[in-house]
């Protein structure tokens, strides 16, 4: 009796726990609160969005102090490139073995046809790769701490500082002390608020379920997200640790899936791939063990280009566009194509932490023509769990990826499961 009120105890204090009661009380307050009052779905929204501000409000600080220290600490054990070249690898290979799960997913299993709409065509969203490349570098580098979105900027500004500081060690043995001790202090902070945030996910789990009811309401969609859950789920439960034991050696490859509860529900229920990061940066130290040098570094760039579960999610929707405009097969071509365009489209949208998948359909039909232009108005009502569902296998892939690349550069230390936070 007395061990079981001790693992009822430990379990009520783990951080997924905490997540899961927030998301619990959310969903049910959905389902009693009128979701046709205008005034009910104002005030959930602006609620959801104030919180989604306030759980990424650290990230910049963390993301800036962490990787110029972690790459002060990689260029000075002359690990960095080994570390960069596992990360792209990982976030390349992920990418296309998900594309590819998705295509054969979609092509195995027919989906039904979705009716037209006669819902016009508006501003279509574009990615505008010249702005992208300039805002890598504004006229001041302090500029780069200023969008909390697009985190590449920020990202390569902190690391020429922590690669520039290894090169005069004497120095820059000050600034190391000062930038360790601030990352220390903003991680602290950021720590905090994840835990606050547990209650913040009451009213975005609300406003998930307000989109997740008026979606499946015609049951259209359903076939569409039930293929996507088995997709997600024989990748996290099987493709990922198998691949995880077979090439890491990896004994207990659930223990990331484990690990990786609390951000894929963060992920999954905001469709916010910058919050998800602040529940994976924690749960990669503190519950996998991977070192800091390598943890603050390997996930934001998942983040930023690991994209894997958005390219899956714009080769099942595309698919599934093709076949309610026209009955005919989709031929080899075709399918290469779009596997080509959602893998390159994917890695471009970094500058849309949440949101990406639609704006990545909506490009893709543009680029098809032959009439399919306005074809992702017909996936338009289900964009947001197409994003949700996007983000939840964008969080998976990042904590098994960042596992992969620590794993190959020996720089973690296993955790005990009953220590996991």
């Amino acid at each position: 009796m007395q061990t079981a009120v001790k693992l009822i105890y430990c379990a009520i204090m783990k951080l997924w726990f905490k997540y899961l009661i927030g998301i619990a009380i959310g969903i049910a307050a959905a389902l009693l609160l009128p979701q046709n009052n205008i005034h009910v779905q104002t005030t959930v929204e602006f609620i959801s969005n104030l919180m989604l501000r306030f759980g990424r409000y650290m990230l910049l600080p963390v993301l800036f102090f962490s990787v110029a220290t972690a790459c002060f600490k990689l260029n000075e054990e002359k690990m960095i490139l080994k570390t960069g070249f596992w990360t792209f690898v990982v976030i390349f290979a992920s990418t296309l073995l998900l594309v590819l799960i998705g295509l054969i997913s979609a092509r195995l299993v027919p989906l039904p046809r979705i009716p037209s709409t006669f819902e016009k065509s508006t501003e279509l969203p574009s990615l505008n790769i010249k702005f992208l490349l300039e805002s890598l570098f504004p006229y001041s580098g302090f500029e780069a701490l200023t969008n909390g979105a697009y985190l590449l900027p920020c990202f390569v500004f902190a690391g020429l500082a922590g690669a520039g500081a290894s090169s005069e060690k004497s120095a820059s043995k000050t600034a190391f002390s000062i930038f360790d001790a601030l990352s220390k202090v903003c991680y602290n902070v950021m720590a905090f608020i994840t835990e606050i945030l547990a209650v913040g996910m009451i009213a975005i789990a609300a406003k998930w379920m307000f989109s997740f009811s008026s979606v499946m309401e015609t049951g259209v969609y359903k076939p569409l997200f039930i293929l996507l859950t088995v997709d997600i789920a024989v990748t996290a439960f099987v493709i990922y640790p198998f691949l995880l034991k077979l090439l890491c050696k990896e004994n207990h490859p659930y223990r990331v899936l484990y690990a990786n509860f609390c951000p894929f529900l963060t992920a999954f229920f905001s469709g916010d791939t910058n919050l998800a990061l602040t529940l994976e940066l924690r749960h990669g130290k503190e519950s996998l063990g991977i070192r800091r040098r390598t943890n603050a570094v390997a996930l934001p760039l998942f983040s930023i280009f690991g994209r894997g579960g958005t390219a899956m999610v714009q080769a099942v929707s595309f698919i599934v566009i093709l076949h309610s405009f026209s009955p005919l097969k989709i031929e080899l071509s075709n399918l290469i194509w779009i596997a080509t365009f959602s893998f390159l489209i994917s890695l471009a949208l970094c500058s849309y932490p949440a949101g990406g998948p639609f704006v990545a359909i909506t490009i893709m039909c543009t680029l098809y023509g032959r009439s399919f232009d306005s074809g992702y108005l017909l996936l338009k009502s289900a964009a947001p769990l197409l994003c949700a569902y996007a983000a939840g296998m964008d969080a998976i892939t990042a904590m098994f990826g960042s596992c992969f690349v620590a794993h190959k550069t020996h720089t973690i230390d296993h955790v005990e499961l009953r220590h996991f936070i």
